[in-house]
């Protein structure tokens, strides 16, 4: 029931107002109930047909997964929830859990993707763990740019690690191609005679291409380098992509250049060895 505006533009009024009892006599308002005002919350929340209240905390900068892990050990410690009444932890800690679980899927299944067709592309289960140890060593890099720009662990981190995998594997395959391409040429040119001819079939696949592998990566870090100054909307979340992607790009450019040519110089070896060639 509402009545007209001139029957309740004020407390006096709306105590005049005649009311019919059961009985058929009119009373006013004011010998029936009290009426008074009182403050009250301006909306009345509820989830799961209870009433619910937020509390909203500013972390001020620290990983929400370890604000939550120190909160609800000091609020178990010191905090007594009546019965009938529960806490949960959500907003932003929410959505992290959440896309915590669908990487537990997500970056196996890429991870699985990715050797998958460095497989279909190489057809050697040797060569495809070779251009796999970029990944590790790729992380180095990642973390450690993580760590100088002060950036904590988080789903866009996580989308960065999951795109570097991929890029590890590009500039592995690339030097692994040129590494292949000199060590053939030289064996059906007939001139891997022995150990140091091994050798010098991979500095020339190594050393002397180092321009095409070099602008390989310089193409990558050009396009993502410029990403770590943006600002705007969005430019939070970006930045946090591709910094993994620039230290990761960067170690394992390293890697390539150092670590590959020896992995590649046993691994031939042991070939040679088992053929029984005079390099071995």
């Amino acid at each position: 029931m509402r009545y007209a505006r001139e029957f309740r533009d004020s407390p006096e009024a709306l105590k005049r107002v005649i009311v019919s009892t059961p009985a058929g006599s009119q009373v006013p308002l004011s010998q029936l109930a009290e009426l008074r005002f009182s403050t009250g919350p301006p909306m009345i929340r509820t989830e799961d047909a209870k009433l619910v209240g937020f509390v909203f905390v500013d972390i001020a900068g620290r990983p929400i997964a370890d604000f939550v892990d120190d909160a609800r050990r000091v609020v178990a410690e010191k905090v007594e929830l009546p019965t009938g009444m529960r806490l949960e932890w959500a907003g932003q800690f929410k959505y992290l859990e959440r896309a915590k679980e669908r990487l537990k899927v997500v970056v196996p299944v890429t991870l699985l993707i990715v050797i998958l067709l460095l497989y279909f592309n190489t057809h050697s289960l040797v060569e495809t763990f070779i251009v796999l140890l970029a990944v590790p060593f790729s992380l180095i890099g990642a973390v450690w740019l993580l760590y100088f720009l002060d950036y904590n662990m988080s789903v866009a981190v996580w989308v960065g690690i999951i795109a570097l995998a991929g890029l590890d594997a590009e500039t592995g395959v690339v030097m692994l191609l040129y590494l292949q391409l000199a060590y053939g040429r030289w064996r059906r040119e007939g001139r891997l005679r022995g150990a140091a001819d091994l050798e010098g079939a991979i500095v020339e696949g190594a050393a002397q291409r180092i321009r095409p592998k070099l602008m390989t990566v310089l193409c990558i870090l050009l396009g993502l380098v410029p990403i770590m100054w943006s600002s705007g909307t969005g430019s939070d979340v970006m930045r946090r992509i591709a910094a993994p992607m620039v230290g990761g790009v960067a170690t394992s450019f390293l890697l390539e250049l150092m670590i590959y040519p020896a992995i590649f110089a046993v691994w031939k070896g042991r070939e040679a060895g088992r053929e029984g060639a005079p390099q071995a």
